[in-house]
C-alpha cells in the first residue's frame, strides 16, 4: 500500500512539474493543461518501466552496471588502437556505434551470468553483511522439510540466520503434493505446510531461490551445488546426500546423525520410569522404551503390560540398529517414590 502511495505522490508531482515547465518555458509547451498531461505520462511511464523490473535485483543492477563499464572500456581501447584510422568518417561513425553497442551487450551478459567468485579476480571482492545476523544462509532439501523438525528447530532459535529454499525443492513438494498416491500427497501437504510455518516465523527470513542448474538432472546434485556456490550449510536427513556433500567438501547437517548425537545417555545404575508395551523374547522379559525410542528389555516385566515401572539400568549393548538397554525391575504401577540416582 505504502508503494502506490509514492507512485501517485510521484504522478502528481510529475503533472505539476510538466505544468511549471509549461509557464517558464511557452516555446516548448504551449498549454498548461498539455503540460500536465506530458508530466503525468512521463510519471506513468517510469512506474510502467518500474512494475517490469520489479524482479531486478540491486546486486544483478550493479553486475549489469559494471558490465555495461567494462564492455565499453573494452570498446573505447579498440576505437583508439588506430585500426580505423585510414577508414572514412561516415563508415567509421557506423563501426564505432556497432563497436560499443556490440562489447557493452556482451559485457552486461558475462556480468550477468557471472557470480562473485569470477568479479574477484577483476577486483577485490567485499561482502556487506548485517553484524546481527549468521553470515552462512541455511539451505534446506525436500526431505527436511518433510520431517518437519526443522522448523522447531527454528521456532526455539536453535537455527538463526536466511533460510533458502531453492524453487526446484518446492516444485518437487508440489509434486508431491498432487501426486495420486495418498502417502506421497500426504508428505508432500506436510511439507508445505511446514514451509509456511517457518515463513510465519518473523525472527528468520525464508527466500525462495529462483536459480536452477539445467546442466544437473538431480535434484541432490543441484543442492549440492547451490550450496557450493552460496556458500550455505546444507541441512537434510538424507544420509546419501549428506555423504555426497561431504565427498565435495559442501558442510552438511544430517538432522538424523544430530539426533543420535543428542540421545539421552543412560549410564548403569540409574533408575528411570517407562510404560512396558510387550513381551521380551526370553521369558518374563517385558519392553519398553525411553523418550528418545531407545528400546529397554526389563527382567521379571512380562507381567506388567500396559503398566508404569520404574527400573534400574543394568547394561546397553550397541547394535546396528541402535541402542538396547538391560534392566531389572524395581518397582510397578505406583511412581510416586520414583527418584533418580
Amino acid at each position: 500500500m505504502s508503494l502506490w502511495v509514492i507512485r501517485i505522490l510521484f504522478l502528481a508531482l510529475s503533472s505539476t512539474g510538466g505544468f511549471a515547465i509549461s509557464q517558464v518555458r511557452p516555446e516548448l509547451i504551449a498549454h498548461g493543461w498539455l503540460g500536465a498531461i506530458i508530466g503525468f505520462g512521463f510519471g506513468g511511464l517510469l512506474i510502467a518501466i518500474d512494475e517490469m523490473i520489479k524482479g531486478f535485483s540491486l546486486r544483478a543492477f550493479s553486475s549489469i552496471t559494471f558490465g555495461l563499464l567494462l564492455g565499453m572500456v573494452v570498446a573505447l581501447l579498440i576505437d583508439h588502437s588506430g585500426l580505423f584510422e585510414h577508414t572514412e568518417e561516415d563508415t567509421r561513425w557506423m563501426i564505432r556505434i556497432c563497436i560499443f553497442v556490440a562489447f557493452s551487450y556482451i559485457g552486461m551478459i558475462l556480468a550477468m551470468r557471472s557470480n562473485k567468485e569470477d568479479f574477484s579476480l577483476i577486483i577485490p571482492y567485499v561482502r556487506f553483511a548485517p553484524q546481527n545476523k549468521p553470515e552462512t544462509p541455511l539451505l534446506l532439501d525436500t526431505s527436511v522439510i518433510i520431517d518437519g523438525r526443522v522448523a522447531d528447530l527454528i521456532d526455539g532459535n536453535f537455527l538463526e540466520g536466511l533460510i533458502v529454499v531453492p524453487r526446484f525443492v518446492l516444485f518437487e513438494l508440489q509434486q508431491l503434493a498432487d501426486s495420486m498416491d495418498n502417502v506421497k500427497r500426504a508428505r508432500g501437504r506436510h511439507g508445505l505446510d511446514i514451509l509456511n510455518r517457518i515463513r510465519q516465523n518473523t525472527k528468520n527470513e525464508l527466500k525462495i531461490y529462483d536459480g536452477d542448474f539445467p546442466d544437473e538432472t538431480g535434484v541432490d546434485a543441484k543442492l549440492v551445488r547451490l550450496a557450493r556456490n552460496i556458500k550455505a550449510r546444507l541441512y537434510t536427513t538424507d544420509h546419501n546426500l549428506a555423504r555426497i556433500a561431504e565427498l565435495q567438501k559442501v558442510t552438511c547437517i544430517d538432522l538424523t546423525e544430530l539426533a543420535k548425537h543428542l540421545r539421552q545417555v543412560i549410564l548403569p545404575g540409574e533408575r528411570i520410569s517407562l510404560r512396558i508395551v510387550r513381551e521380551g523374547k526370553d521369558k518374563g522379559q517385558g519392553v519398553g522404551f525411553t523418550p528418545d525410542g531407545t528400546m529397554v528389555v526389563v527382567n521379571g516385566a512380562q507381567s506388567l503390560i500396559g503398566k508404569q515401572a520404574v527400573v534400574e539400568i543394568q547394561s546397553s549393548v550397541q547394535t546396528g540398529a541402535g541402542v538396547i538397554i538391560f534392566a531389572a525391575l524395581i518397582s510397578s504401577s505406583d511412581t510416586s517414590t520414583f527418584k533418580k540416582e
